[in-house]
């Protein structure tokens, strides 16, 4: 279905909704003070033959930014509200997450607020985050995220029915070397197959599947904890992941100089590699 074609204030708006609030409370009253100062100003063309189009244009201009000085500010602020419900939406919807049991809440939402809680997961994470809209439920890269002067991409699939294959992480790699990016990510609520993992792996990319990214949200949103509190989990039987904050498991490693040692390894791995010594 070919999209409607908005109008100059639906764009405004969507962009100013895609930005924090208060940057369109900042746009709103910049636009208010220099509209306003236009709309009281005097006009300088002299009606004279020759600077008729100075006369009309100034004139147009000033009638203009008589009604833009309280239209444009309007919209500003319609956006920073939108902006502001939106990421009030997206910070209820990763507590709810947070606080479930298990991973089944990723498959009890709509791919777009997959998509909203994904973007705000990497948020927690300190990433600046960008939502590009892939191209609906199925198709193209979902957010750009940008830390450390450094940009990655997202692809988000909420598939609960069939496992991601590797024609997705093809995908995502090949819009990767396009664009320059650094990193990139594939989100699932569901699986991956054992063929994407190869070919991820060494590529910079990196696979969440729906375990990895509700260990992701929890981690996130768990209290930060006290150093009395940090010593103890150091020293408790089974310690949390310092990268996700899930419970992890001994494991023995099979191969490298450590070979044989017995090491603290995430649940989630390859998803997460988040390791402590025993």
């Amino acid at each position: 279905m070919t999209r409607r074609r908005q109008s100059f204030v639906e764009d405004l708006l969507e962009v100013t909704s895609k930005l924090p609030w208060w940057v369109g409370v900042v746009l709103a009253i910049a636009a208010y003070f220099w509209l306003h100062a236009v709309a009281v100003s005097e006009i300088t063309a002299v009606a004279q033959p020759g600077k008729m189009g100075a006369l009309v244009g100034q004139t147009l201009f000033k009638t203009l930014a008589g009604v833009g000085q309280y239209l444009l500010p309007f919209i500003f602020l319609v956006g920073a509200a939108m902006s502001a419900y939106g990421r009030a939406k997206r910070q209820a919807l990763h507590a709810q997450v947070a606080a479930s049991p298990d991973r089944g809440a990723l498959n009890d939402m709509s791919w777009q607020q997959f998509e909203a809680l994904v973007g705000e997961a990497f948020r927690h994470k300190g990433y600046a985050v960008t939502e590009t809209g892939g191209g609906g439920a199925d198709g193209g890269v979902d957010l750009m995220l940008k830390k450390g002067g450094e940009t990655s991409l997202v692809q988000c699939k909420q598939w609960k029915a069939y496992k991601v294959g590797v024609d997705t992480v093809r995908e995502l790699y090949g819009v990767m070397a396009a664009g320059a990016a650094a990193g990139g990510f594939v989100v699932t609520s569901g699986q991956f197959t054992n063929d994407a993992r190869a070919f991820a792996d060494g590529r910079n990319i990196e696979l969440i599947d729906g375990t990895a990214l509700h260990a992701l949200i929890r981690g996130v949103m768990a209290p930060a904890v006290s150093k009395a509190a940090a010593s103890i989990e150091a020293s408790s039987a089974v310690p949390s992941c310092p990268v996700c904050g899930t419970a992890m498991v001994k494991r023995t490693a099979k191969r490298g100089g450590n070979a044989g040692n017995v090491f603290w390894g995430c649940p989630s791995y390859p998803a997460c590699k988040g390791t402590r010594s025993v």
